[in-house]
């Protein structure tokens, strides 16, 4: 699968070149798992006469633009989902994704002071960075400040791919074969830590929910009981 993705991708830049690096970082940064490490990596192998052929090659800061451009389209989307969608989502259907009520507000408050550093951080991390995103717009951490650290974090992880696939030229691969166990290992934590919240949230967000709904209950049947007949 791993192999007909990167197949797929490389194809794409060769065929449709720039328009092809910026519509995959797009997809990439709006929650959908297209590894940025193979675009980039092969977009600045396409930047070296040696690898694409006199008169194919790609212009080096061109590459850079398309991926950094694409990424910080694709954070929008994915932000403009969670800022729209997320919070009516989590009021419905929280209680199914093990969410309390109050930690949404939490989050907005972390968000507050801490997610300069986390949206930073995150576009520099495989995996992480595909998905930071969508809590940031749930959390409704201002957008423009959003958009500033999204675009200080896109840059230099688009500019050193590119740079090192420039490099590397027909071994651009040994990078992507390098940072792939990172990223698996990366997605193995997050799995983990995911099944740990899930077995230690399940019986307590349940509860807490059921006495929610008992409480709005209650409440429900003394509106009706004060009602004038």
């Amino acid at each position: 699968m791993l192999e007909g993705l990167q197949q797929f991708i490389t194809t794409s830049i060769g065929e449709y070149g720039l328009l092809a690096i910026f519509v995959l970082m797009v997809l990439e940064s709006a929650c959908i798992p297209i590894p940025s490490e193979v675009t980039m990596l092969f977009g600045g192998a396409m930047t070296s006469t040696a690898f694409a052929g006199p008169g194919n090659e790609l212009d080096f800061w061109a590459v850079v633009a398309a991926g950094t451009l694409g990424n910080l389209l694709g954070s929008w989307l994915a932000y403009g989902v969670g800022d729209k969608g997320g919070r009516p989502m989590i009021d419905r259907f929280g209680r199914y994704l093990l969410i309390r009520p109050h930690e949404v507000e939490r989050a907005h408050t972390w968000f507050e002071q801490h997610g300069e550093v986390t949206v930073f951080v995150s576009r520099l991390l495989p995996v992480v960075r595909t998905f930071i995103s969508l809590p940031a717009g749930v959390a409704e951490m201002p957008f423009w400040r959003f958009t500033l650290y999204t675009l200080a974090g896109c840059l230099p992880w688009c500019l050193a791919l590119t740079w090192l696939g420039a490099v590397l030229g027909d071994n651009w691969e040994s990078v992507e074969t390098f940072l792939r166990p990172v990223s698996w290992l990366i997605l193995a934590v997050l799995v983990v830590g995911l099944v740990v919240v899930i077995r230690r949230r399940w019986t307590s967000v349940r509860a807490e929910y059921a006495a929610l709904d008992a409480a709005r209950s209650d409440q429900s049947t003394e509106d009706e009981g004060t009602r004038p007949a």
